[in-house]
């Protein structure tokens, strides 16, 4: 998703994930998907996928270290990749953190997050994501992780839109749900950033990210309008 960092990154990182395959007796054979500044490194390993993540050591935890392992509590009928194995480990200066997966079965529906083209996804897929959408959002919210600030709706929407925020509904959300974090399949890919968010935020996101293509705008619209056209808002909780 984002370009290789800095050399002597990549070269610590690749190494953490040797070590990782390593000590899971595996081989990360995969091409590099990179994440933001070189925070993670996942890649195929065999028959799973093998996340690295890392952050300067004592600064290790928080909601995006400990957001996928977390993510495992949510209902099984909320389509993710099983989490097999996690490994913690310090070197130096550097706390790591290797995540093994099963490997999703099907590829991911978009290269980047905004579609360019009509993925032409079939009607089972999208009763399935609706399905997904639901169970997650009746998960009672998590206390202790935010996907979305409520301070920084109160900011952003009255700047943006001219209205103010009245009563939210929270819910549970996956914060970051976009055409690259979804698999054809479906499964939802990268829960670092789940957690409390106003209802509806992850198929208002997916909205968002499809209008580049009309048809499948319109297909978004359509499809998760249950979730879209809710008409309260409800008291905040």
């Amino acid at each position: 998703m984002f370009e290789a960092p800095a050399p002597a990154t990549v070269d610590r990182m690749l190494a953490a994930q040797q070590h990782a395959a390593a000590q899971l007796g595996l081989r990360a054979t995969g091409r590099r998907v990179w994440g933001y500044r070189g925070r993670t490194l996942p890649s195929a390993a065999g028959p799973h996928w093998l996340r690295v993540v890392c952050a300067e050591a004592g600064t290790e935890g928080g909601k995006l270290w400990d957001g996928p392992y977390a993510s495992h509590t949510l209902p099984a009928s909320v389509p993710r990749p099983d989490l097999l194995h996690v490994r913690d480990w310090s070197a130096e200066t550097h706390a790591y953190r290797a995540e093994l997966y099963a490997f999703a079965p099907d590829p991911i529906v978009s290269p980047r997050p905004a579609l360019d083209e009509d993925p032409d996804l079939p009607e089972t897929w999208w009763k399935e994501m609706a399905a997904a959408l639901d169970v997650l959002a009746d998960v009672p919210p998590p206390t202790n992780r935010e996907a979305v600030r409520e301070e920084y709706l109160r900011r952003v929407i009255p700047e943006f839109t001219g209205h103010q925020v009245d009563g939210v509904t929270w819910t549970t959300a996956h914060g970051d749900l976009h055409w690259a974090n979804i698999s054809c399949g479906p499964h939802i890919l990268d829960w670092e950033g789940w957690g409390r968010a106003p209802y509806g935020y992850d198929a208002a996101t997916l909205y968002m990210y499809a209008l580049p293509v009309p048809e499948t705008s319109a297909r978004t619209r359509t499809e998760l309008a249950h979730i879209l056209d809710r008409p309260e808002p409800a008291p905040a909780c």
